[in-house]
């Protein structure tokens, strides 16, 4: 059988019903080398949240009016000078992973009389390949947050490493309870971003309140 994207995005909603017993999750649609047509076609479907990794597919798909009716967040790793065209415009940025990079966005914001929604990437896993701070460096960094009135921290997000052994996601979780007990400046620990179309469901039930599935909604990436 085929499934259509309209199937794809109820079937994500019925398994992350299950697996949440009742508490509220947040989907994120991630149109990463997705055409415009297609993310309008998502949204149409009920898809509130559109996730994007680069910043060009973001200006472009923003002035086609893909994302009219959704939220958008910059889940992909964001460079210093691609600020500019994401603060103030997005509606998360979910992977800020430097002090200067969440001072670079606090700037931005500041300067356009805004305060930009971010949360704080963690490379859970220590990988080399991967964005993210260490789990021992997140203190420092929401402590950070008090000096930058142009952001505010609303959770942490992370892409563990293949979780063959069930380590990652309750580590996860345990770091986002431990700092959302503590009190930091600029600092509202509302979410916890973990799970993608692989492990969503597992992620959920691990304590994520919101998830990042692309190709199995929107299909397989063109990458040509």
């Amino acid at each position: 059988m085929e499934y259509t994207i309209e199937d794809r995005i109820a079937i994500v909603r019925e398994n992350m019903e299950k697996a949440a017993a009742g508490r509220e999750v947040t989907l994120v649609g991630v149109a990463k080398t997705k055409p415009a047509e297609l993310v309008r076609r998502a949204v149409a479907a009920g898809l509130t949240v559109i996730g994007e990794n680069y910043v060009q597919e973001f200006r472009d798909k923003s002035a086609a009016g893909a994302y009219d009716g959704a939220r958008v967040h910059i889940i992909g790793h964001l460079q210093k000078n691609k600020v500019k065209y994401v603060a103030g415009k997005a509606d998360l940025i979910q992977s800020v992973d430097s002090a200067g990079l969440m001072e670079e966005i606090s700037r931005r914001a500041v300067s356009l009389g805004t305060v930009q929604d971010i949360l704080l990437e963690i490379n859970i896993g220590g990988e080399a390949s991967k964005s993210g701070i260490d789990p021992g460096a997140l203190p420092e960094l929401l402590g950070a947050a008090g000096s930058c009135p142009g952001v505010r921290v609303r959770g942490l997000m992370t892409i563990p490493p293949a979780d063959i052994s069930g380590v990652y996601f309750p580590r996860m979780y345990q770091l986002y309870i431990d700092n959302k007990e503590k009190k930091y400046d600029n600092v509202s620990m509302d979410f916890l971003s973990m799970g993608m179309s692989d492990d969503y469901e597992a992620a959920i039930k691990e304590g994520a309140n919101m998830i990042r599935v692309g190709s199995f909604i929107f299909g397989p990436r063109n990458y040509a």
